[in-house]
């Protein structure tokens, strides 16, 4: 099937490219797209921004290129490439074949940066060494009670406290892209491409983004199954990435500390954690990363 795209680009060439893979995006793109638009960008090249909706069967297409002529006032190019295919990877790798930054930002529909997250991405990235970039990531306020006291202790352990995660939001320069030729049918991209760097080529920049953790129990523990599985699969199939991984200790003296401080929170993260080691009652479909 052809891929189709849609929207004018702009004159100029763009130093950055924003990427976004949607899927039946619809409720979430605008709010995405509403932050990317407002972003502080005082550069004399604009940044182009790219929505591709692999396999949606809902109006994410139409509310993107409502919010075209808001791009073009701002000085700024947004496009659609339409995809009947799905798979979020492949959709990656669309946008990829097409854009025209050298810095790349690859940036998930349910995500809303902060105004200055694309500007301090960029500077850290203009460099001619390869370099892997995020902001500082803030988790959006849960609906459920079960996701509130997750995030609590979720916030809090090591890894999201000192690294540079990356979900949701994550940017590489072209020294950086030569990494890998495209991007490869797995399920955890976002590790994929932070352990393809080691840890002194990783900068995280203090603005930040917002990214939601999924609602309520089960999806709690679907996300988290779903997420050890990406691990594995990393750990089977590119076993010489690990050596770059610097992912800090979850140690029982930290834990103990956080179950002291607030049980209940921990209980349920516990809880999530000790679930997903039981056999799982179905799996099909393509599934939201977190």
């Amino acid at each position: 099937m052809p891929l189709q795209t849609r929207g004018h680009p702009a004159k100029p060439m763009p130093r950055l490219s924003v990427l976004i893979p949607a899927s039946n995006e619809e409720a979430l793109i605008r709010t995405c797209l509403e932050a990317v638009v407002r972003s502080a960008w005082h550069r004399e090249e604009p940044f182009e921004t790219i929505v591709i909706s692999n396999g949606s069967r809902d109006r994410t297409v139409a509310e993107t290129l409502a919010l075209e002529r808001q791009f073009s006032e701002t000085g700024l190019d947004l496009r659609v490439l339409e995809r009947e295919e799905g798979g979020k990877l492949a959709a990656l790798n669309a946008g990829d074949a097409v854009a025209r930054g050298d810095i790349r930002v690859y940036l998930d529909a349910d995500v809303e940066v902060s105004k200055n997250v694309l500007s301090q991405v960029f500077d850290a990235l203009d460099t001619e060494e390869p370099r892997y970039a995020s902001g500082t990531l803030v988790l959006a306020e849960a609906d459920s009670w079960a996701t509130r006291a997750y995030a609590r202790i979720y916030e809090q352990v090591p890894f999201m406290r000192h690294g540079v995660p990356g979900a949701g939001l994550f940017a590489v320069n072209s020294a950086g892209r030569t990494r890998w030729a495209v991007f490869p049918d797995i399920i955890s991209d976002d590790t994929f491409v932070r352990l393809s760097f080691r840890p002194e080529e990783r900068v995280s920049v203090p603005a930040t983004y917002t990214w939601p953790l999924v609602e309520g129990w089960p999806n709690l523990v679907r996300v988290r199954r779903r997420q050890n599985a990406g691990v594995d699969e990393i750990r089977e199939v590119y076993p010489e990435l690990l050596g770059n991984d610097d992912k800090p200790a979850f140690t029982l003296r930290d834990k103990l500390k956080l179950a002291l401080q607030d049980p209940i929170g921990f209980a349920v993260y516990a809880g999530v954690a000790m679930a997903v080691r039981l056999p799982e009652r179905q799996a099909s479909g393509w599934t939201r990363g977190r």
